[in-house]
């Protein structure tokens, strides 16, 4: 299931499903607003905005009547997450699909929203989006959040001509600076992408944040991996022992066995254990005789810039060239 294509003047609804960082950073989260209210686009804030529980925007019953609320008002065709956290997982017994199914919105967000994303895509069918969220993309400074910016609406906004091929942006980042004190753009590092196994495959993509989708794997709320999936996985600020392990759960799942290629997106902050070794190299180790075709370091995760994913669309990922191509409108004309 697809949305209608975007028309007229853009309206966007920002919900927290998880940590409260219009509370806890409220000049990132401004910033963020204040971007897209300069392209044109207007913003409504849920009603959680400005609020905190602790380590949460709110309780899970409030969550979920965020995004609801946001979803049943007519004036927002997509509804975008103001950052990720840990607890998404909690709300999605709670969102009301029946009505999304009839009136099917653009969700966007990454990290912890990955819960939302395939929930809604399980639930529904309805084509999601992993790209930016308000304050952790759009509250960054030039020039990576014009590049993030750039993308993202080229997508939604189907400004692309199918089959659309992704281009690596010449640098990225993953610098630190405290979100309250940040006033410059990041330092800039020469961007590569790795053809880890050469090949050329086509199917669905599927996937997100690793840590967050072990949070509901194995319910109601995570796809099927099909044969022949493209799955896509990124994580951030883990370590060498932790990937492993989550790498490992996908094994053990049977899920390499299926899946037709994947894409593997920088980390952020990796950790290496004092290894010396990629996050790519441990998943080679981790596959085993399993010689899909695999692109990583790609720029679908943490990092800046952040590209835009159809989840749920069909691509074709040419890992030796180094290419992953949209096959396939995520809209309805």
């Amino acid at each position: 299931m697809k949305c209608s294509k975007l028309k007229g003047k853009l309206t966007v609804g920002v919900f927290s499903s998880s940590s409260p960082i219009s509370a806890a950073v409220p000049v990132r989260y401004e910033r963020g607003k204040e971007y897209l209210r300069s392209k044109g686009i207007d913003v409504i804030d849920g009603n959680l905005c400005g609020k905190q529980d602790f380590y949460r925007s709110g309780s899970i019953r409030e969550r979920a009547a965020e995004f609801n609320q946001l979803l049943y008002n007519d004036e927002i065709q997509v509804l975008m997450a103001s950052i990720g956290g840990n607890n998404t997982n909690s709300v999605l017994p709670y969102i009301d699909y029946e009505y999304l199914r009839h009136h099917p919105k653009v969700i966007v967000g990454y990290s912890d929203t990955t819960a939302l994303l395939l929930g809604i895509y399980a639930k529904t069918g309805l084509v999601t989006f992993y790209g930016p969220a308000l304050a952790a993309s759009f509250g960054e400074f030039p020039p990576f959040v014009d590049w993030t910016y750039e993308n993202f609406i080229n997508v939604i906004l189907g400004y692309i001509e199918i089959p659309y091929e992704y281009k690596m942006p010449s640098v990225w980042t993953d610098e630190f600076i405290s979100w309250s004190q940040q006033d410059r753009g990041k330092t800039e590092y020469e961007n590569s992408w790795v053809c880890v196994n050469p090949g050329i495959c086509t199917g669905r993509l599927i996937g997100g944040n690793l840590n967050t989708m072990e949070g509901f794997f194995g319910t109601e709320y995570m796809p099927e991996i099909r044969e022949g999936d493209i799955l896509f996985i990124e994580d951030s600020l883990k370590d060498a022992c932790t990937i492993e392990r989550s790498f490992s759960l996908l094994k053990l799942a049977g899920v390499f066995e299926k899946v037709g290629g994947i894409v593997l997106g920088k980390h952020e902050k990796f950790d290496d254990n004092g290894t010396g070794r990629k996050p790519y190299e441990i998943l080679l180790e981790v596959l085993g005789s399993c010689r899909v075709p695999l692109l990583a370091e790609f720029d679908c995760c943490h990092t800046h810039p952040m590209l835009t994913l159809p989840v749920g669309c069909e691509v074709e990922l040419d890992a030796a060239n180094k290419r992953l191509s949209l096959l396939e409108n995520p809209f309805v004309e």
